[in-house]
């Protein structure tokens, strides 16, 4: 569902992001992990079609998004880390507004915001202006304005930060539900959250993808903290190979 082949991106002599490659299967949750000014979020941006890569290619259910760039932006809902609210505006003229502008036909705009307001348990602020939301509420409209179009991938970047507990236990439970679905991207460095809610994780670190792996192939004992504390440290002396430092973690542990 959605294939990343060797992206960079730079900036003059700053190099962003360094050949960049991972994918994500339909029906999965892939955890994007990494410190913060890894990359992460300029991957995010690249594969929504937000930023434009200086070399590589994405694809989106079989679309070459920087060839096929508005079909394949059609298949994507993107839930930036600060959510893309108007705040003037009430919570279903917003969701309506979303709604036409990424294509949903006019008989179905209604349905369509009647249904991310059920989905995304809306239901209570549904006619509020959004700037009087709470964070928790915010991040919900920033979910469903993702979600009007019905599209079969996800990429949600830092969808928890600034939640408090009881918030970040609704959100990710809304995560789950949508991957039955959907194929997911969720960037984050929260640990807890990838472990949690995740079918694989993808950890990134100065702009360089440093271990690709399913969760289920971790070995029995070893947390996703000494995983990744492990990968980075590792990262600083030599290249990273992947099924060597799953097995050097699971004997560390065993």
């Amino acid at each position: 569902m959605i294939e990343v082949k060797k992206l960079n991106k730079s900036y003059g002599d700053f190099v962003a992001i360094r050949d960049v490659s991972f994918t994500a299967e339909q029906g999965q949750i892939l955890g994007f992990l990494g410190p913060n000014g890894a990359g992460k979020t300029t991957t995010m941006r690249i594969i929504t079609g937000f930023m434009p890569a200086t070399s590589g290619s994405v694809l989106i259910d079989g679309l070459d998004s920087f060839r096929q760039s508005l079909e394949a932006r059609r298949r994507i809902g993107y839930l930036p880390e600060s959510p893309p609210l108007y705040n003037e505006m009430r919570v279903r003229g917003y969701l309506r507004f979303v709604a036409k502008l990424r294509g949903v036909e006019r008989p179905e705009v209604e349905g369509a915001v009647d249904h991310v307001v059920e989905v995304c348990g809306l239901q209570a602020v549904a006619d509020r202006i959004c700037g009087q939301l709470s964070k928790g509420y915010r991040q919900r409209v920033g979910l469903a304005q993702a979600l009007i179009h019905n599209p079969p991938v996800l990429v949600l970047d830092e969808p928890t930060i600034g939640l408090d507990p009881r918030q970040i236990h609704e959100i990710r439970d809304l995560i789950r539900g949508f991957a039955k679905q959907r194929t997911i991207v969720l960037s984050t460095h929260i640990l807890p959250e990838v472990s949690q809610i995740c079918d694989k994780v993808v950890i990134i670190n100065e702009g360089r993808v440093v271990l690709e792996e399913s969760l289920a192939q971790i070995p029995a004992g070893t947390s996703l903290e000494d995983l990744f504390l492990s990968t980075i440290a590792k990262e600083y002396h030599q290249p990273i190979d992947a099924e060597e430092t799953l097995e050097e973690v699971g004997a560390g542990r065993g």
